[in-house]
C-alpha cells in the first residue's frame, strides 16, 4: 500500500492494519472527473496518494467558491462527514489532475474508527485543521479587499509565471471572472503583474 504520507499509516496497531490490506481498493481517475457532487450521500472515502483535488461549493446566487484543495497525505472533511453520517456533502470535488489513491466504504470506515485510537485521533485532528483553514476563508472573503486577496494567492504560487485564468482565479477567491479581470487590469496598470494569453506574470 501506498499510504506512507498518511500520518497514521505507520503507527497503526497489527490488526487495524491487517484490517485495512483486505478492505481497500485501489484507484487511478483521470483530470477533470467530479468524484462527487454537492448533494451526493459519499459512500466511500478517499484515501489520495498521488495528484490534487478541489473542493468546491456552489449556490444559484454565487459563483464557485474553492474551500480547498486536497493533496496526498490528506483525507477530505467533506467526504469524511458525508460518509460517517450519510448526509449530502456540503461540497462537490473535482480532480485538478489525474490521481491515484485507495477508496474505503462506509461500514469499513467505521469498523476501522472502532478498531484504531490511531485512526480516531487522525480524523479528529482532521477537522481540527480544515476549520482552521475554513475560518481563514470566511475572515478573507468576508474583510480582505479582493485585490489584497489576489496578491496574495500570487505570491503563494510557487512560480512568477502562472499559468491560470481569470474565471479559475475568479473560483478560488469566489467571484466573479468580470471582477476579477477588471482588478487584474488595475494591478497590471500599477505595474504589479503583466497579463499574457492564459497566464499572469509577477513582477
Amino acid at each position: 500500500m501506498k499510504l506512507s504520507s498518511y500520518p497514521f499509516f505507520d503507527t497503526l496497531e497489527p490488526d487495524a492494519l491487517a484490517f485495512l490490506e483486505q478492505h481497500i481498493k485501489p484507484i487511478t481517475v483521470p483530470k477533470n472527473t467530479l468524484l462527487f457532487y454537492q448533494g451526493d450521500i459519499c459512500e466511500n472515502i478517499l484515501w489520495l496518494t498521488n495528484g490534487e483535488v478541489r473542493l468546491y461549493t456552489q449556490s444559484d446566487s454565487i459563483e464557485d467558491i474553492t474551500l480547498y484543495n486536497l493533496k496526498a497525505g490528506e483525507q477530505c472533511i467533506v467526504n469524511t462527514a458525508s460518509l460517517l453520517s450519510q448526509t449530502e456533502a456540503v461540497a462537490s470535488a473535482e480532480t485538478l489532475t489525474d490521481i491515484e489513491g485507495y477508496l474505503i466504504d462506509v461500514e469499513s470506515v467505521k469498523k476501522l474508527s472502532k478498531m484504531s485510537d490511531i485512526y480516531q485521533t487522525y480524523l479528529f485532528s482532521l477537522y481540527q485543521l480544515r476549520l482552521e483553514e475554513l475560518t481563514s476563508l470566511i475572515n478573507d472573503i468576508k474583510f480582505k479587499r479582493l485585490d489584497t486577496r489576489i496578491i496574495e494567492w500570487l505570491n503563494k504560487q510557487p512560480h512568477k509565471m502562472i499559468t491560470t485564468t481569470h474565471e479559475k482565479l475568479a473560483s478560488e477567491l469566489g467571484t466573479s471572472r468580470v471582477v476579477v479581470s477588471r482588478l487584474l487590469k488595475e494591478l497590471e496598470d500599477k505595474g504589479v503583474v503583466v497579463l499574457h494569453r492564459g497566464k499572469i506574470e509577477q513582477v
